[in-house]
């Protein structure tokens, strides 16, 4: 199954492709404003290394959120064009679980992704090991970073990924000691993305472009205003 995957959700924007579970090729740029201008150019790019033409893509997977929300309408807008052109199944993912997944060779046990979702908050969760799988132990949302780390296990040991630890460095560090452990691996996400995808439209569990939905987990400015 050949997967085309994508995240715009926060500044580290990536594009993957995958033939089930391998990785064939990889498109990451980081901007600090959104990705439009060379999203289409990636998946272009990726496609043709690749031999590849987009009706010959069997699924798609996009990161739907948490994150920006003009990052998120970008990406989403986009694999949906492309799966009610071809009439193909995405998966969309929870770019948390995808950060999450990142930290599985520490051979940790308890995994929080934090994005700084500004105006004083991180969209978060915390994720334990559970056999082969990760489970949620605290649901995400978008939290005070004092509330959320006051609700962490301070006794064990927690690893930390995502644009959120380094804005709040020293509150991780500040109640958990030296039971915080500081990932410094890539926020790139594209192929974990598609490792998620490929396992949901594995299963069945794809849906049509019609029915893609983004998960923002608070109000946008323009909502809070009216």
């Amino acid at each position: 199954m050949r997967i085309l995957a994508l995240d715009t959700t926060t500044r580290f924007g990536s594009v993957a492709l995958l033939e089930n579970t391998r990785l064939l090729a990889e498109a990451n740029a980081e901007s600090p404003t959104t990705h439009s201008a060379g999203l289409l150019r990636s998946i272009d790019d990726l496609l043709k290394k690749n031999s590849l033409e987009i009706r010959e893509i069997d699924g798609f997977a996009a990161a739907a959120g948490p994150g920006s929300f003009t990052g998120i309408r970008i990406g989403l807008s986009t694999i949906k064009a492309f799966a009610f052109a071809s009439q193909k199944q995405v998966a969309p993912v929870s770019g948390l679980l995808a950060l999450a997944m990142k930290l599985q060779e520490t051979q940790g046990r308890l995994y929080c992704p934090l994005i700084d979702a500004k105006k004083g908050e991180v969209f978060a969760s915390l994720f334990e090991v559970q056999g082969r799988n990760l489970k949620a132990v605290i649901q995400e949302g978008a939290y005070g970073p004092d509330a959320l780390l006051a609700r962490l296990p301070a006794h064990r040991v927690i690893h930390f990924i995502g644009t959120g630890v380094e804005t709040y460095k020293d509150k991780i560090q500040a109640y958990l000691g030296d039971k915080a452990r500081l990932s410094s691996r890539s926020l790139f996400i594209g192929f974990e993305v598609g490792l998620i995808g490929y396992h949901l439209l594995k299963r069945g569990q794809g849906v049509g472009a019609e029915a893609l939905e983004p998960l923002y987990y608070r109000k946008s400015q323009a909502e809070e205003k009216k």
